[in-house]
Order: structure tokens, then sequence, then C-alpha cells
């Protein structure tokens, strides 16, 4: 037995190897730039809440601003999808980076409640731009062998880029507050914190200047592209996108609240809630890099409806236990669980469509993801004021649970059927 199992490893490893080696310049170029802005918004993430809440602020202003960008993405997903076909893949990201480096300097520089809401707003559209392009752009500089490879492996990347930049966030305020002569949590040493990232995500930039830029035809960039696909592709439309809206709208209640839910429930200090989400992104990360053979081996959906399923009853021990060490258990289990179907889930859309309809795609499920994003956190920031972090726990596990069983009977359940919605052949 151990025999056939080394011998199964050997086999998967080499395969995995294989698929890795096949990526292409464009590809590897862009993998690049994820490592080094990976790391500078691993930080971002980690202080920005801790930064407002520096000033005085509180949780209710963090989710308006959560919204607000949100907001923003939503409103903005169907013209910078065109803007993306106009333009190009390439500098769409250069212009989406460059945009997200701007908005971190802003906050920085004038820390006050309009220029936190002008600076989502930019946050928001650069967003928008930088997720509708990168879908298409990794299923276009990619083979079908590899392609769920590159988009697993990229999210890997970017979540032990994270890594780092969570457990060096933790510290971060520490050494900058020493410097400044200020407490670790001072605004100051928030500021100059989040300088540092601002430089560095603008440094990551520079790999994709070097890309190889690729444009669609004039036909395949109508402005009416997302409503002509719409109209005739309604049925899979809806089944692609309505579970990932109903997921959005959970996940908006809790995940952007995370480092706040730490500290003010389990009372953890800045330096431990860092290590965790710095141990939470190699979960994520771990996640990511196996589940190409296992989607490979089980089919996408059903390993988006398996690892999804599984994590509800870890996030239900996250939000309910009163004890740190089983939350911080069930946080790993249920990041590494939940997102390692993210991937798999994009590559699956992408390969529904045709080049042409790959950014109307985009854009629409991008929409999606927003819109519960543009919402879920105000009422969460409410609700957490009021009532603690219960209500929309519970909120989140329930739509999770919705989700997963309409993945489970749009596409496990019906298998054998499918929309006549035109296929990639790259």
């Amino acid at each position: 037995m151990s025999t056939t199992w080394i011998a199964s490893m050997d086999s998967t490893l080499r395969e995995y190897g294989a698929r890795l080696r096949a990526f292409r310049p464009n590809a590897r170029l862009y993998l690049i730039n994820v490592i080094i802005t990976g790391v500078s918004m691993g930080i971002y993430r980690l202080l920005f809440n801790f930064y407002a809440l520096s000033f005085g602020f509180d949780e209710a202003l963090l989710g308006r601003l959560i919204t607000t960008a949100s907001f923003t993405a939503l409103l903005a997903a169907l013209p910078m999808g065109y803007l993306a076909d106009i333009i190009g893949r390439k500098f769409s990201l250069v212009l989406g980076g460059v945009f997200i480096g701007f908005s971190v300097f802003g906050l920085v520089l004038f820390p006050s409640v309009p220029m936190f809401y002008a600076m989502n707003i930019l946050s928001g559209i650069a967003q928008s731009l930088w997720g509708i392009t990168m879908a298409p752009f990794l299923v276009e500089n990619s083979g079908e062998k590899e392609r769920t490879y590159l988009f697993s492996f990229s999210q890997g990347l970017q979540m032990f880029s994270a890594f780092a930049g969570n457990w060096v966030g933790g510290y971060l305020p520490g050494w900058m507050g020493t410097w400044q002569n200020v407490s670790a949590t001072d605004s100051v040493a928030y500021g100059w914190s989040l300088i540092i990232v601002a430089i560095t995500f603008t440094l990551g930039i520079t790999p994709l200047f070097f890309l190889k830029r690729q444009r669609l035809e004039s036909e395949q960039r109508s402005v009416f592209a997302p409503l002509k696909y719409a109209a005739e592709y309604p049925a899979m439309l809806g089944k692609l996108v309505v579970p990932l809206l109903i997921t959005s709208i959970g996940a908006g209640l809790i995940m952007p609240f995370m480092n706040v839910f730490f500290r003010q429930v389990h009372e953890q200090p800045d330096p431990v809630i860092g290590t965790l989400f710095a141990w939470g992104s190699l979960a994520m990360a771990i996640g990511f890099l196996i589940a190409p053979p296992m989607a490979d081996r089980m089919g996408k959906i059903q390993f988006v409806v398996v690892t999804q399923g599984l994590s509800v009853p870890f996030l239900a021990m996250l939000g309910f236990s009163p004890w740190f060490w089983l939350s911080a258990g069930a946080y790993y289990v249920r990041l590494g669980l939940m997102n390692m179907s993210t991937p798999v889930y994009q590559a699956f859309v992408m390969e529904q469509v045709d080049p042409s309809a790959r950014a109307t795609v985009a854009s629409l499920t991008s929409m999606a993801w927003s819109f519960g994003w543009a919402f879920s956190p105000t009422i969460s920031g409410a609700l957490q004021v009021r009532h603690g972090f219960d209500i929309p726990f519970m909120g989140t596990i329930s739509l999770y649970v919705v989700a997963i069983s309409m993945y489970w009977f749009f596409f496990w359940r019906k298998q054998t059927t499918t929309d006549p919605v035109p296929v990639s052949n790259s």
C-alpha cells in the first residue's frame, strides 16, 4: 500500500512540475508582480482597520468605507470590462496597480473622513479594473492543461506573499513607533507602515511593463457586449453568477472584520493577530496549491461543493467558540477549505465562454461579488456596534449554505445537461 501511495505521489508531483514548467512568459511576469504586491497588500489588509480606529473612528465607519469601495467596484465593473478590452490586459493591470498605490498614499497623507471615502472610491475603481482583467489575462496566457494550475498557483503565491505581509505587518507598527517615539498603536506608527505598503506596491508593478500586449479584435469590443451576452445566455449566466452573489453577501458580513473580531472578542494584540493572519494566508496558499490535482480527479464543480461544504462547520466554530485557540484553529481550516475552490471556479467560469465574452463575464461576476460587499459591511458594522458578532456570523453561515446548495443543484446534480454556451478553444 505504501509503495503504491509513494508511486502515486511521485506521479502527481511530476505532473504538477510539468504544468508549472508550461507557464508562458507573460504568466511568469504576472506571478512576479503577484509576489511583490501580495506582501504589501497583506500588510495593508491587516493594518488599515487599526489605522482608522486609531483616529477614534468606529466599526460603523469601517463598514461604510468597505461598502464605498465595493459599491464603486460594482458600478465600474461594466465600463472597466470595456476599457480592459480597449486598452488591453497589460495596461489595464498597470493602471489598476497605479490607482491602488495612489489610493494608499492618499489615505496616509490626508487622513480625514472625506479622503478616506475618496480613496476608497479610487480603490474600488482599481479593484474592478484589476479583477476584471485578471481572469481573462490568465486564460489567454495559458493552455487548457495548465490553466487550472496557473489560476491556483497565482493565488497560492499571493497567499504565501500575504503570509509574509501579515507577519511583518503585525510588528511593523511597533518598529515604526520606536523610530518615531510613539506607541505602536498610534496613528503615526500605522501611517508610516502604510507608506511602506504604498511604496512596495508601486515597485511591484514594474514586471507588468514587460508583458507582451494582446489586443482583441474590434468586433469583440462592442460596448453592448454585456447586454448581448446576457440576452443570449440568461440561464447559464444566472447559474454562474447567482451563487457567487449570495456567497459575497455572506462574506461581506464577516470577512472584512476578522482582525476586529479577534481584537474585541478574544482580546488579542496586534502582533498575535498579525501572526494569526500570516498563518491563515499560509493555510490558504497550501489550499490553492493542492487544489488543481484534486480538482482534476474530482471534477471542478464537485471540488467546489465538497470543499466549501466542509468549511461551514469550521465557520460556526470560528464565530462561536469561547476559546481563542479553538477559534484560531477553525479560522485556519475554514480559510483553506472555503478559498481553495476560488481559482478552480474562476477557471471553470472562463472555460464556459468564447474569448469575446470573457471580459463581459468577468465584469458580471465581479459585479456579483462587489454587490454583496457593497452592502453587507455597512449592515454588519451597525450590527456589531449594537449586538456584537453573533448575528453577522449566523447570517454568513446561512448564506454560504444556500450558495453551496445552488452549486450542487445547478452543476453537479444536472451534470449531464448543458446550456448552449460557446466554449473556448484556447
